[in-house]
């Protein structure tokens, strides 16, 4: 089953709040800032240099980590469209060692099987279409698997047919089985909204640190400069850990599918 969540609207609607959320606390930070000094004088704003340095530095520890996370899931996906690939290929290429009179209509439902694959990443993010052109390619490899089982017993087939060639397709279904429940490998949601929450702590102890600073212009800009920044770098976070739904694609990388296509003769 393919992913149903929309991450291009998500995404763009986790940044938003980000990026809202941490003006929001940053002045909320400020006022409380403010108030302490109202109440206790200068004196009474309580350093939190060493704590905010704290949650800052864990903050950006935890983006690197789930960056890089991302990151890796991406190459691995990448990897995976080259390994079908190779798999549908070879799995093809030992059709040869078939009875020739079994090898026309076993040749025919590959190319629909490999059309449907390339099909079922191509009409992504249309995640209706995409999934009737898995089931599709769901129900092609069960007629793949029975005709070669029926080819490999005819009476004039090698000895050694059937341990060549049903291995091959089961690795082709195989790759194909990973492909899918690649693409709802992610990290917990608790994760992200971890990395939410400890950038709003910031944001909050950022604004009540800088409740006695002047600069309220130059503190402007710092300050939606920082919540752009986090918001873009939490939007393409999401963005990576959905390569086929959003502005980050690996689209590029099925041409290795459509080459095999392409030999099909």
């Amino acid at each position: 089953m393919l992913q149903i969540v929309n991450p291009a609207l998500v995404g763009g609607v986790t940044a938003a709040t980000v990026f809202i959320g941490i003006l929001t606390f940053m002045a909320v930070g400020r006022l409380l800032g403010r108030r302490a000094i109202r109440l206790h004088g200068s004196g009474g704003l309580a350093s939190t240099s060493s704590l905010e340095a704290a949650v800052f530095a864990l903050l950006g520890l935890l983006i690197a980590f789930t960056f890089s996370g991302a990151l890796t899931r991406f190459d691995v996906r990448r990897g995976q469209v080259v390994d079908e690939a190779n798999a549908i290929g070879t799995a093809y290429l030992r059709i040869d060692l078939l009875p020739a009179a079994a090898q026309p209509r076993l040749r025919e439902t590959f190319r629909n099987y490999t059309d449907a694959r390339i099909a079922t990443y191509k009409k992504l993010p249309d995640i209706d279409a995409a999934s009737e052109e898995l089931a599709r390619s769901l129900r092609l490899q069960n007629e793949i698997w029975a005709q070669a089982v029926a080819a490999a017993r005819l009476p004039e087939s090698r000895p050694a047919t059937e341990v060549l060639v049903m291995p091959a397709l089961n690795a082709m279904f195989d790759i194909a089985t990973v492909r899918v429940m690649a693409t709802q490998m992610h990290p917990p949601h608790i994760v992200f909204a971890m990395l939410i929450g400890l950038a709003l702590a910031s944001a909050l102890l950022a604004g009540y640190q800088s409740a006695d600073d002047k600069g309220q212009v130059r503190n402007g800009v710092h300050k939606v400069g920082f919540a752009a920044i986090i918001a873009f770098t939490v939007y393409v976070i999401i963005d990576i850990e959905y390569p086929r739904l959003g502005w980050i694609r690996i689209d590029a990388v099925d041409q290795a599918l459509l080459n095999v296509r392409a030999g099909m003769k």
